[in-house]
């Protein structure tokens, strides 16, 4: 044939192959901004999809911040090709120039910003609740949780979370912990709960920043414990003058002799309840103590303690430590 297509005139043919370089073009640019990379470098936008928003407002706010360039097209895309999966509330990260496909699957995954909080072994109920009302962005006020209750770990809380959910997911660690821990106990403990063997285990963390020693440490109390001797625990002292913030000064006479519910040097067993909230070590340590024979320790001056079996051992180890402090101007 040497005139138009299938009989067709000149403009029809030109007019069809127009329509087709465009549906053409149009899909090379939609799989262009569904799957392109964001440029080294790029920058960060935030954007804020509140609680129960569906693809339409969520897109909305996208096109608003400059996230994506039609809020139209992205829904459709979004509604087409996005596997029918819901977004998730929360704020977001995007980088400028990043695929749409990928903002999409972040929110249906709730990959949002969130801020991490580490609460380290052996931080007291009060300081827990000075860092968590420390961090930025997240919303209310909390009281310091009960002494004990919060496993430390790091934590990871969205923006605009409520920080009394952020505690309670702290505590329900701890619960987890302290079960799977209380199950596998040793048959030579002393303790006889597991609100027993959470106090037991904040003063083995206090006592010592050694992981080597814990279970020595709980052994030695352990022992203490069932002789029906007291424990004498330095800690135990200094918790009911600062509820676990540092003492920052040697205890005084008086406060050895303060008779309260903590004090183990004038009360026999344990404290009426933890000095501070022990890592999973510590309560492991309490629940399978070291078997041995250790009655008495003090610090030796490495970091550590000098263990003893005797009180005469125990007082030479004291004269040892004593040595130590003058020749170091302590």
């Amino acid at each position: 044939m040497s005139g138009p297509i299938a009989g067709q005139p000149r403009w029809v043919v030109w007019g069809a192959i127009l329509v087709i370089m465009a549906l053409l073009a149009g899909s090379l640019w939609t799989a262009t901004m569904w799957r392109r990379m964001p440029m080294p470098g790029a920058g960060r936008i935030e954007v804020e999809i509140p609680r129960g928003a569906g693809i339409g407002e969520a897109a909305g706010r996208l096109e608003a911040a400059g996230v994506v360039d039609s809020a139209e097209l992205f829904e459709l895309l979004a509604r087409t090709l996005g596997g029918g999966r819901d977004i998730q509330y929360g704020t977001y990260a995007f980088f400028e120039g990043e695929g749409w496909a990928s903002i999409l699957e972040r929110m249906q995954r709730g990959d949002t910003v969130i801020v991490r909080i580490p609460i380290p072994e052996g931080m007291p109920g009060a300081m827990v609740a000075d860092r968590v009302n420390a961090v930025g962005r997240l919303q209310g006020r909390v009281e310091p949780p009960a002494e004990g209750s919060v496993l430390p770990a790091t934590y990871e809380a969205k923006i605009g979370e409520e920080r009394a959910a952020v505690i309670a997911r702290m505590q329900a660690a701890m619960e987890r912990e302290l079960d799977a821990l209380w199950e596998a106990r040793s048959a030579h403990v002393a303790v006889k709960s597991k609100a027993e063997a959470v106090t037991l285990a904040s003063i083995v963390e206090k006592e010592t920043a050694d992981p080597s020693e814990r279970r020595r440490i709980a052994g030695l109390y352990t022992n203490r414990l069932k002789q029906g001797m007291r424990l004498e625990a330095d800690p135990t002292v200094i918790y009911p003058v600062t509820k676990g913030r540092p003492l920052g000064r040697r205890i005084r006479a008086s406060e050895l002799r303060a008779v309260n519910g903590y004090n183990t040097y004038r009360m026999d067993g344990l404290p009426k309840g933890p000095i501070t909230n022990p890592g999973r070590e510590s309560l492991a340590a309490a629940l399978d103590p070291e078997v041995h024979d250790y009655l008495f320790m003090v610090a030796d001056g490495s970091g550590g303690h000098a263990f003893a079996v005797t009180y005469d051992e125990h007082r030479a180890n004291v004269d040892k430590w004593r040595q130590y402090r003058r020749e170091q101007g302590l």
